[in-house]
């Protein structure tokens, strides 16, 4: 697909619960539709465990392959949230507190409930910023190119909120949809066809089984909007001239 310019973003998904399965991750698919409307395309996402090295090495491969690099999970209060001292080894540089953290802290907990535990939501990699966090006292932290949000999914959706329209993003992107009750191995001829004659847009296929029926959700995706209406309706003769029924949908995928 063409795009004027393309602004990409990796996610690096930090946590052991993760990875053993005990909590499933719910932060992936928000960030990359929230990353859309801020005309930016999620274009890797890598999950790690809690340790120093597995951390430094993803955020370094995608803070210098992507223009933005997101992390979620491991900036709490507890010895295994590592995330800030391994992000600072990433960029070779110490971590110190922050003063306007800590007086967030201290007006959400109250002064004498700051305690060290809760200090440690104040650290941040020497010239690392805030991230504003309207859900609880303790903010999220930007270095550079890199964002550490929490893994708490409506903390970190608080946060993104925090830099809605901070991003220098491209033209988001947009999509729609038709379903096409037929197998993918019917369509693909056509698709590619379709695709051929417009390199200005993305099509992607989605297969599925449901009530008793097979097919592929058809999704096409561009910049521009006069660009969708005519891939849809090409999609819709290919389905008609295999004999498929087809319904229009708003894009899931």
């Amino acid at each position: 697909m063409t795009q004027s310019k393309s602004v990409t973003a990796g996610l690096v998904v930090i946590g052991d619960e993760i990875l053993s399965g005990r909590t499933q991750d719910a932060n992936i698919a928000y960030l990359a539709k929230w990353l859309n409307e801020e005309g930016v395309v999620l274009s890797e996402v890598r999950i790690v465990g809690d340790k120093h090295s597995a951390i430094i090495e993803a955020v370094n491969a995608l803070r210098e392959r992507c223009d933005y690099c997101f992390t979620t999970g491991g900036i709490g209060p507890t010895h295994d949230d590592i995330t800030v001292d391994a992000i600072a080894g990433a960029f070779a540089v110490d971590v110190i507190y922050n003063d306007e953290a800590l007086q967030m802290l201290a007006a959400y907990y109250g002064p004498q409930e700051l305690t060290e535990a809760r200090k440690r939501m104040a650290r941040v990699p020497d010239g690392g910023g805030l991230i504003r966090n309207p859900k609880s006292g303790a903010p999220g932290i930007r270095k550079d190119n890199v964002f550490m949000l929490a893994g708490i999914p409506g903390i970190m959706r608080g946060m993104l909120e925090g830099l809605r329209g901070e991003l220098a993003g491209a033209e988001p992107l947009l999509s729609a949809a038709v379903t096409v009750f037929a197998a993918e191995s019917e369509m693909a001829e056509g698709l590619a066809a379709i695709q051929d004659a417009h390199p200005e847009v993305s099509i992607g296929s989605y297969p599925f089984f449901r009530q008793g029926k097979i097919g592929a959700e058809l999704v096409v995706r561009s910049t521009e909007a006069d660009k969708l209406q005519p891939v849809l309706a090409a999609i819709r003769r290919a389905a008609e001239a295999i004999s498929a029924e087809w319904v229009d949908g708003e894009a899931r995928a």
